[in-house]
């Protein structure tokens, strides 16, 4: 089939919620930080869509990049992008550093725990958007719900986690740590726009997309990720609604019921080259999750 519904599998955190929207997950009383969307079967897929739930900071960590990576012997690095959908008054995220470090300074920052304060804190709102790419510097703070797109390589590296009982990956992680302020401007993406939020020269692009009650959108592209919203409608026949993450493979038709607000995703050319036979050409790979 060309599209398929990916399963909505929640992880456990303890910087995670309980208050996770039902249309979502039921969490049953679980501290939930993560859900993860893949398939029913242990495939490797080249993105992995994720929302995320926080009720204190994460990590402050860093990812390699693909060549950087692949010197470790892995598949290949992590870039990510962050949708927040909301934020208590005060959440922040931490991007980047407020001035450039050099390696050993920030090692140093690192294991006295001042590069808490080195961070750039940004506070946020529904609607904020960052690309995260490789290298840089970053944390999630508390009070922030967020829909997360990334390279679909487990590989994070913990620079400091606030005192907490959990191993540092320092030498990695400082060795492909881009350790300097954040270039890229802040924005601020309506729920209700309709644009492109990663271009084209990134591991994956992304738009946020809307439809009108009562209409058909034509999706194409040899392999993407439609993650709804808003709204409801059905996709080739099959009802979609928000909360979800499709894999669409070939293209599919959108019904569209309510109106629809979602992020369509799209792997950069070279990273779709394994599913040229379709999904269960993909190699498999178990999924191992890393408490950030």
């Amino acid at each position: 089939m060309p599209i398929h519904r990916l399963v909505a599998r929640a992880v456990e955190k303890p910087w995670g919620r309980t208050d996770i929207p039902s249309h979502i997950a039921t969490n049953d009383g679980l501290r939930i930080g993560e859900i993860w969307f893949s398939p029913e079967q242990a495939i490797r897929l080249p993105l992995l869509v994720k929302y995320i739930f926080t009720s204190e900071n994460l990590s402050v960590q860093v990812h390699p990049n693909d060549e950087q990576a692949r010197q470790y012997g892995l598949a290949g690095g992590k870039s990510e992008c962050w949708y927040v959908l909301d934020a208590a008054p005060d959440a922040r995220l931490g991007i980047g550093t407020t001035q450039d470090l050099t390696c050993e300074e920030l090692r140093t920052a690192a294991l006295d725990g001042s590069i808490e304060a080195l961070m750039e804190w940004k506070p946020v709102q529904p609607g904020s958007f960052y690309y995260i790419p490789a290298g840089t510097v970053h944390a999630i703070g508390g009070g922030v719900t967020l829909v997360e797109i990334q390279q679909n390589n487990d590989v994070t590296y913990r620079l400091y986690d606030y005192g907490r009982p959990r191993e540092l990956h320092l030498d990695q992680g400082v060795s492909v740590s881009v350790a300097e302020p954040y270039a890229m401007p802040d924005h601020v993406i309506p729920l209700t726009a309709e644009t492109q939020l990663v271009a084209s020269g990134a591991p994956f692009t992304l738009d946020i997309v809307q439809g009108a009650a009562r209409s058909r959108r034509e999706i194409e592209g040899e392999m993407l990720w439609f993650i709804p919203l808003a709204g409801s409608g059905l996709i080739d026949g099959q009802a979609w609604r928000p909360g979800e993450c499709w894999l669409i493979t070939g293209g599919a038709s959108v019904e569209i019921a309510e109106p629809m607000s979602a992020l369509l995703a799209r792997p950069a050319v070279a990273q779709c080259g394994a599913d040229q036979q379709g999904i269960d050409a993909i190699p498999t790979m178990a999924p191992r999750a890393l408490a950030s």
